[in-house]
């Protein structure tokens, strides 16, 4: 929540994946300067954003974190889309696979859809 990019050098492996949907073409890149790119990214769209752990289970060498995430729109979200000024909320699912104290991969899963029609860009149903 404090935007401290310097922190994925620490606990981001050198070979690093996200796996997630909503990614650019061809991914995130790897290693920590993937999750720089994501966090860089989403904060410059959304500069006050803060993520709350809902839930968090651990198994073996994978942790799953049901998150949410709350800001307000003034910066440009890539694809073209311009600030709106709305707030909206987000919601997913993570799941991280850990190597030797470092996460080495990411499965996000959240819900995009609902942020671009919370902010205007698309229209919700029924409407």
């Amino acid at each position: 929540n404090q935007g401290k990019l310097e922190v994925a050098d620490e606990i981001c492996a050198a070979d690093y994946v996200n796996v997630d949907p909503y990614g650019p073409p061809g991914g995130w890149p790897v290693g920590p300067a993937g999750s720089k790119a994501l966090v860089s990214t989403y904060r410059t769209a959304f500069p006050n954003v803060v993520f709350t752990v809902e839930d968090q289970i651990a198994e073996g060498d994978q942790v799953a974190t049901r998150w949410s995430a709350r800001g307000t729109h003034t910066g440009p979200l890539p694809g073209g889309i311009e600030p709106t000024g709305k707030s909206a909320i987000v919601t997913g699912i993570s799941i991280e696979r850990y190597v030797h104290g470092k996460m080495a991969e990411s499965h996000v899963n959240w819900d995009f859809m609902g942020m671009l029609q919370q902010l205007g860009v698309i229209p919700t149903p029924g409407s």
